[in-house]
Formats: structure tokens, sequence, C-alpha cells
């Protein structure tokens, strides 16, 4: 932590879900009464429980009221949901705030908010690699960040001493931060976590398309087909909009993992059990390579 930039005395979050409340609950319990944290809720409930989890001091619709004095506002709505929110709130917004975000997408919104920021108003994209197949501040956890990848887009537009104010801030959470090119960031997501997200709903489709064998597929479900399918159980809205602000990494891969099936389904019907083995292996070895190296990364949530 750079010890000449102060930490931020306000900060206010927009969407208090999974990972909006995980933030809050995380710098709380850090900072305690040292920050103060107002909350963007659309309903009167959602107000209610964030306050009650301790991940807000202050919660509620009113955009004015949640942002006019923060100086960093940290954006948790579904993606597509980032730009028209920041819309709303840059007119209430005081010079030098910044603005940072959890979108799984980055191009999309570094590229559309450049349009209409001033330049006294800061973007610093970001992406906790993180979360859980549950969403809502209920199922928000202090320590979802902790040990695990945050991407940070180092644009060389932004201050140095703004970036640090922002990292002194993230760097709470002992996240493992992670610089990288915003194209770059975009391919690589939706290889680890875009295309499985699609690949899990798609092999519950599948399971709902065995017709009259159903309900005794049902009985069979077992530990694979729930690991396999866990993150099926995300948030719809969220991944709808991933896919249209990351159509084309999205669609390239779906492409090449629909050629590497091909090439299985090819094995299996002229029965050439050497090919079939290899695939199994090689995968097998490559994976247990990166659980070993990367072990952290595959703890659960």
């Amino acid at each position: 932590m750079n010890k000449n930039i102060s930490l931020p005395k306000t900060l206010a979050i927009i969407g208090v879900g999974l990972i909006g409340g995980s933030l809050g609950l995380c710098l709380k319990n850090k900072l305690g009464d040292e920050i103060f944290i107002s909350g963007l809720c659309r309903t009167e409930k959602s107000m209610k429980t964030a306050l009650e989890l301790g991940a807000v001091d202050f919660a509620s619709a009113d955009v004015e009221k949640v942002v006019e004095n923060a100086e960093i506002i940290f954006l948790s709505p579904p993606v597509l949901q980032i730009v028209p929110t920041v819309k709303k709130i840059l007119p209430y917004l005081k010079p030098g705030t910044i603005l940072t975000d959890a979108g799984s997408t980055k191009k999309f919104i570094y590229d559309e908010l450049k349009k209409i920021l001033p330049p006294d108003i800061y973007y610093i994209g970001g992406h906790p690699m993180t979360g859980r197949e549950k969403s809502g501040v209920t199922a928000a956890n202090a320590d979802l960040f902790k040990d695990k990848v945050y991407v940070i887009i180092d644009d060389p537009e932004v201050p140095a001493e703004v970036y640090e104010k922002l990292m002194n801030t993230l760097r709470l959470t002992e996240s493992n931060f992670t610089p990288m090119d915003i194209e770059r960031h975009d391919r690589c997501a939706s290889i680890i976590s875009h295309v499985p997200h699609v690949t899990a709903a798609a092999l519950v489709t599948l399971l709902n398309r065995a017709g009259g064998d159903l309900y005794f597929c049902l009985k069979l479900i077992g530990g694979g087909f729930k690991d396999t399918t866990r993150i099926a159980s995300s948030n719809a809205d969220m991944w709808a909009d991933i896919c249209m602000t990351n159509s084309d990494a999205i669609s390239n891969n779906l492409r090449d993992l629909q050629k590497i099936l091909g090439e299985v389904i090819e094995a299996i019907d002229s029965h050439d059990r050497q090919k079939v083995h290899d695939y199994f292996a090689k995968s097998k070895e490559r994976r247990d390579e990166i659980l070993t190296k990367f072990e952290k990364k595959f703890n659960p949530n």
C-alpha cells in the first residue's frame, strides 16, 4: 500500500448484490467507521437486508443521495446496465471521482464510457474473478475476493495517484491483482469463464430434452452432473449481458469447442479407442498440471 495516498472516506456501491455486497462487507470489516459506504438498491427489502448485514451504512433507491459524496464508485449491476447507470449518476459526481466496475467484459464498457466521461472523472476497469452460483446480497461474503485473481485494466491516461487511491482500497480484499490488456482480458475471460457457463447451461438443456428418459435420468443424477452444471444456476440477466458484450470472443471459442466435440464424435463413431483415450488422457494431464500450479484458484468460494 502506498501510505502517501490516503484511503477514501466515502465509497458508493451501485448494485449491492453478491459482488458489491461482498466488497462492502470486506471494507467495513477492515476499515469500520473510517469509511462510509452508501449503496444503491432497487427495493425496500434489499435496502433493509444490505443494512442489516452490514454491507453498507446507507441504502437508497435515490441515485443522487447514493453517489453525491462518493470518492470511489463501485459499479456492479449487469454489464449492459453499467453505461446507462453512469449516464444517470454523472450529473451528481464531484470532480476527481473514481469509477470502477466488476463487469465480466471490459472493452465494451471502456469504449462507451470514454465517450461520455469528462476529463476530471476517472474510470479504471476491473474484473474480480470470483463468484458463487447464488446471487444477491444474502450470498455475499467478506472473504469472497481473498486469493482470487482480480484483473485491473491499466489505462495510461489515468494519473498514477488516482490509480493508487483505488488500488489502496481494493488491496484490502487480499485479491491477486493482475494488470491486463483489455482485448486479451475479453478473449481469456471467454475461454475460462464465459464459454464454461454457456456449456453448463447446454448440459442442463440436453437433460431437459431427454424426452421419455427424463424421469430416469433425474434418478441417476450424481456428483458429476452437479459439479459440471453448478454454474448454470448463475444469474440469467448477467450472462445474457456478457454474451451480448463479448460476442466475438464467445462465438469464436464456442466454434472451437464445437470443432473439438466434432473430433470426439468422429473418434467415437469410428470406434477409435486410442483417439478417445488420448482425448481424456491429455485433458487429465493438463488439468492436473494446472490444478497443482494454481491450486488456490480452484478452491471453492
